[in-house]
């Protein structure tokens, strides 16, 4: 610890106690000057540490500014992070840095990983993200259809939806499989102002079982069947019943996806018997075409994802319940199409997209 007296001439003293008295500067600046005041009286540190609520390197360092260039060393001197500004050649390097895979083995950088890497702030990081609409953190799934024939079948399928055949009907048909019946093992807390519901994290299987289902395109209707097992014979029955519910001349067109049960010599056999139904396959990989897989999102956020099902019976009560209710209001979706030219080459420029 120095041992230099602080010795304060009389305008010093006099403006040190001001600032003690003063009500409009820091509170800071206010304990610098009281320090420096009992230094000046001969207070030891320990004494002044007691008084002030300090340390003695905070006594020490004031001490020797003050001995130092008097009252104008009394200003505090925050470190800080130096100021950066975002340059058009320091936002290209980090963009360019953000699109390389981080040397630590992360999938990823985050804004601060990133600017702790390139020596700057990570709000400049993020201000370069946000220009360019770079979101490190997100990941977006896809999946690209390889089928030779994806135009056609798209095609095909588009344009029953734009422009269904006359006095035909069209139908969406697919299966949802394996629908578990999951009961919570502690009761389920309800929401309250400022809480949301919670479900305990636990769960039991009472077992599960699969839905077939076909959405009526013209209307929105849609007509479910709950089964065991999703077979070929289930699905050729459920065509069977399709029929039998539509009027004996009319034109049934059915959409499904490339799944085995639709392909089997059951289901050619009944093509064979059935004339007026015609089959339509989605291109591979392209699920996203059927309609119905509009309508199981529906199901699984309103009934499936939070539900409670003792039983696979109250399962399947609850599915159909929602079923009878959905048809009550249903209404056809709206299908759209956006610039066509980019995979449909040999679109039929009399189908009209919207």
């Amino acid at each position: 610890m120095s041992k230099v007296r602080v010795v304060i001439s009389p305008p010093e003293r006099s403006e040190l106690n001001r600032r003690i008295r003063s009500r409009k500067i820091r509170a800071e600046d206010a304990q610098r000057a009281r320090l420096i005041l009992l230094l000046a009286k001969g207070e030891t540190y320990a004494s002044i540490c007691e008084k002030l609520g300090c340390s003695t390197a905070f006594v020490s360092r004031w001490k020797n500014r003050f001995l130092k260039e008097r009252l104008a060393g009394l200003y505090p001197r925050y470190r800080g992070s130096k100021i950066t500004t975002l340059t058009p050649q320091l936002e290209a390097r980090i963009l360019s840095w953000t699109r390389k895979a981080p040397p630590d083995g992360s999938t990823h950088w985050s804004t601060r990983r990133l600017g702790k890497k390139l020596g700057i702030n990570h709000m400049l990081v993020h201000r370069a993200w946000k220009r360019a609409g770079y979101r490190p953190h997100r990941l977006e799934r896809y999946v690209a259809s390889k089928d030779p024939d994806f135009e056609t079948k798209a095609i095909d399928v588009i344009g029953l939806y734009l422009n269904p055949p006359q006095n035909a009907v069209v139908f969406c048909v697919d299966e949802k499989t394996a629908i578990q019946a999951l009961d919570r093992t502690v009761p389920v807390l309800p929401l309250s102002p400022g809480r949301a519901e919670r479900h305990g994290f636990e769960y039991k299987r009472h077992g599960t079982l699969s839905l077939l289902a076909a959405l009526d395109v013209q209307s929105g209707t849609v007509r479910g069947k709950t089964v065991n097992r999703h077979t070929s014979a289930e699905f050729v029955a459920f065509l069977e019943e399709l029929v039998a519910h539509q009027p004996e001349e009319q034109e049934i067109h059915v959409v499904a996806d490339n799944l085995s049960t639709h392909k089997t010599q059951r289901v050619r056999d009944f093509l064979e018997q059935n004339p007026k139904v015609h089959m339509h396959y989605t291109p591979t990989h392209s699920s996203w075409l059927n309609q119905i897989e509009i309508w199981f999102s529906k199901l699984k956020r309103n009934v499936l994802t939070r539900g409670i099902f003792k039983s696979v019976k109250d399962l399947d009560r609850k599915i159909l319940k929602f079923i009878r209710h959905h048809n009550k209001t249903a209404e056809p979706y709206k299908w759209t199409y956006q610039d066509v030219s980019k995979r449909m080459k040999t679109f039929d420029s009399s189908v009209t997209v919207h």
